[in-house]
């Protein structure tokens, strides 16, 4: 077990830092203390933000800004047990890189006073456990020394208790939405137990997190059926996963197949942009309201998968669904419309991975499809 690294501006938050880098030495834990101050002031830490990068400009923002992309390239190359970081909201984002940089299942635990709002931009696909400190972390007080108490012993916990390998199973990463539900059912149970099926919703964070498993090493192969995330960044949806969307399969050659499942949407909440007035609207729950992809639309999204297939380096099948590619895009239910199946399939037309399968996404054939495909990639 590596040490457990405690993280923060040692200038202004060293008393807290030492507390807790003090618990985690009581309950056991070896630490090793990381100065990630901007301010040049002396430090007694065991690694100093002159160990981190060289000379830092003089303007705070572009001072944090290098020594959060120091610490980001410093940490992942280091025997690593599990990391705590404090800090406020500048602490926080100067911190979180460097976590996000580490591999899923390295314990990550960070203390801050923005952990009570929109964490999404620190956590990002990561598993960072935030805690909000409640009162600043300025200082030890009644609050702060609970608050970091709990903090460092989640950690020490964490590092102290060994967490059970899984079987040994090749594992396999699967996208899903309400509206592919069925067919992702269909596959896991067709694949019975000669997987580990690893299920993520496509909800933008459940892609990112998908690929940085991929990119990790901790994914052997993947079925991207349900690719709808790239609707909601071409359109302008709630549920992107960002314009990075695919890139991992591309750097590690992953075996892969994909699919068009649930791209006849586009996701919002309750209410819809005004810009989108008259369009074809669905309400999928109180929080959640779909809109229908036009034939434009779709060919976007059809240009977009054959430019992301076409930098694959390892085997890929990419299967089109020719009877609807959701369970509102089928005849009778409200998104069924073939104009727009018909663009998204011409816009993938001459992409060698691409093959067409006479079902609608949800049919068993399509599941059988998708299996054969897999066997073929992992062969």
């Amino acid at each position: 077990m590596g040490p457990a690294f405690v993280i923060g501006t040692h200038d202004t938050k060293g008393a807290e830092l030492r507390h807790v880098a003090d618990l985690l030495r009581a309950a056991g834990v070896a630490v090793t203390s990381v100065d990630v101050s901007t301010s040049g002031a002396p430090s007694t830490a065991d690694v100093t933000p002159s160990d981190l990068t060289g000379p830092l400009s003089r303007d705070r923002g572009e001072a944090v800004a290098a020594m959060a992309r120091a610490l980001a390239a410093w940490l992942p190359g280091q025997v690593v047990g599990g990391v705590i970081g404090l800090g406020g909201s500048g602490g926080t984002a100067l911190i979180t890189p460097a976590m996000r940089a580490l591999p899923v299942g390295v314990p990550k635990v960070m203390v801050s006073t923005v952990a009570s709002g929109d964490t999404a931009p620190y956590v990002g696909a990561a598993d960072i456990a935030m805690l909000y400190s409640v009162t600043d972390v300025a200082g030890i007080n009644r609050i702060s020394r609970l608050v970091l108490g709990n903090a460092a012993h989640m950690l020490a916990g964490a590092l102290l208790r060994e967490v059970p390998a899984g079987e040994d199973k090749p594992a396999v990463g699967l996208t899903m939405f309400g509206v592919t539900t069925p067919l992702v059912t269909a596959v896991v149970e067709r694949l019975g137990s000669e997987v580990d099926p690893l299920v993520f919703h496509a909800t933008g964070t459940g892609g990112r997190a998908m690929e940085k498993l991929v990119d990790d090493g901790l994914i052997s192969s993947v079925l991207d059926l349900t690719t709808t995330e790239i609707a909601d960044l071409l359109v302008g949806g709630v549920m992107a996963a960002g314009p990075d969307r695919l890139d991992a399969i591309a750097r590690t050659g992953v075996p892969y197949v994909g699919s068009v499942g649930a791209v006849d949407m586009v996701n919002f909440g309750a209410r819809v942009p005004e810009r989108f007035a008259g369009r074809l609207l669905y309400r999928h729950n109180p929080q959640v309201t779909l809109m229908r992809t036009t034939p434009a639309e779709n060919t976007a999204i059809g240009e977009f998968l054959a430019r992301k297939i076409a930098a694959f380096t390892g085997p890929a099948v990419f299967l089109v669904p020719t009877g609807g590619v959701s369970v509102l895009d089928v005849p009778g239910a409200p998104f069924h419309d073939p104009e727009a199946d018909a663009a998204l399939l011409a816009a993938l037309d001459g992409v060698a991975a691409v093959r067409t399968v006479p079902a609608a996404i949800n049919d068993p054939e399509f599941a059988d499809a998708v299996v054969t495909a897999w066997r073929e990639v992992t062969a």
